[in-house]
């Protein structure tokens, strides 16, 4: 039994490490629609660690460029 319990929690991780990475595939390409590229967007690999993990997006740095150029695309949402 412990046996399937760990193979199940295994695949919970492994469902949720997956999840996080179509989030940061989707959130890339939706950026890249708009005309903005965040180079260091990926997941977090120390929140994937464990048995249990809770996977974080991680944004990363980019140029002063960059975080206008996402400013004027997120105003242009709240219009």
């Amino acid at each position: 039994m412990v046996r399937n319990e760990m193979k199940e929690r295994q695949r919970v991780a492994a469902g949720k490490v997956r999840a996080a990475e179509d989030a940061v595939a989707e959130l890339r390409d939706g950026l890249a629609a708009v005309g903005v590229t965040l180079p260091s967007l990926r997941i977090d690999p120390v929140s994937c660690a464990g048995n249990e993990p809770r996977p974080l997006v991680e944004l990363g740095r980019c140029t002063v460029e960059t975080a206008l150029r996402l400013s004027a695309v997120l105003e242009g949402t709240r219009r």
